[in-house]
């Protein structure tokens, strides 16, 4: 039994760890078209921009776990909004750095899947994902984030376990388009708005009280950002 159970673990570790064979270029440019057609339409990416959210959000959890912060929960409401809220200093690198890390995460977590993919990493990249997911959903405090986060953990895990390689690459690269293409509306939405004299509390706002820098100026870090991600992204994705 014990070389039998030693035998599972060690395929279970190749087949997370291993590498899998590219999908066809045709697939990668359907699956980016996939990505912007639920990205560019409003009605649609009224929806679909939750997954952007949860990203965000989590952006801001996970980097005020790493600068020592005490993250007390997570909030994600059905307009797409979120909050998440952190105990610490109210100021300092800790705080600039969760405040920065929420329009910045969706594009460089799109760039760290592009990587994965591009090295062949496709189930890697689906536990990966759920792994997040899964801590994520203990720290929501609110029902719709709760459903939100769960049906997205699902549909992960439903990817991983039931359909075979092809279906999986195929999602695995729709997922990271959408992170790369959807990581860059959020900052020109943010712009529009500020624009019309609203989001006055925005991340971009906060972070100008935070270090006496233009909010201008933090927004123009979150589209470099993005931008530079979906060219690097894009380029690792179709092989160049």
């Amino acid at each position: 039994m014990e070389s039998i159970a030693a035998v599972s673990l060690a395929g279970l570790w190749d087949e997370i760890f291993g590498t899998q064979p590219d999908p066809d270029t045709w697939v990668v440019i359907a699956t980016a078209v996939a990505a912007l057609a639920a990205i560019v339409p409003h009605g649609v990416w009224r929806l679909s921009r939750n997954a952007i959210t949860i990203a965000h959000e989590g952006g801001h959890g996970l980097v005020a776990l790493l600068t020592g912060r005490t993250l007390t929960g997570i909030r994600l409401h059905s307009d797409t909004s979120g909050l998440t809220v952190s105990r610490g200093k109210p100021t300092g690198l800790g705080m600039i750095l969760t405040a920065a890390s929420g329009y910045t995460a969706p594009p460089l977590l799109g760039l760290g899947g592009a990587a994965l993919l591009g090295a062949g990493r496709i189930t890697l990249l689906l536990w990966l994902s759920t792994i997040l997911l899964v801590a994520m959903l203990v720290m929501i405090r609110n029902a719709y984030g709760a459903l939100t986060v769960l049906l997205t953990g699902g549909t992960f895990v439903l990817v991983s376990w039931l359909t075979g390689p092809q279906v999986q690459a195929a999602f695995a690269y729709a997922v990271v388009w959408f992170l790369l293409l959807g990581g860059v509306r959020p900052a020109f939405e943010l712009q529009a708005k500020r624009r019309r004299g609203g989001a006055g509390d925005s991340d971009a706002d906060q972070l100008s009280r935070l270090t006496h820098v233009p909010a201008w100026m933090w927004l123009f870090l979150f589209h470099v950002v993005s931008l530079c991600s979906l060219l690097g992204g894009g380029r690792w994705l179709l092989g160049l």
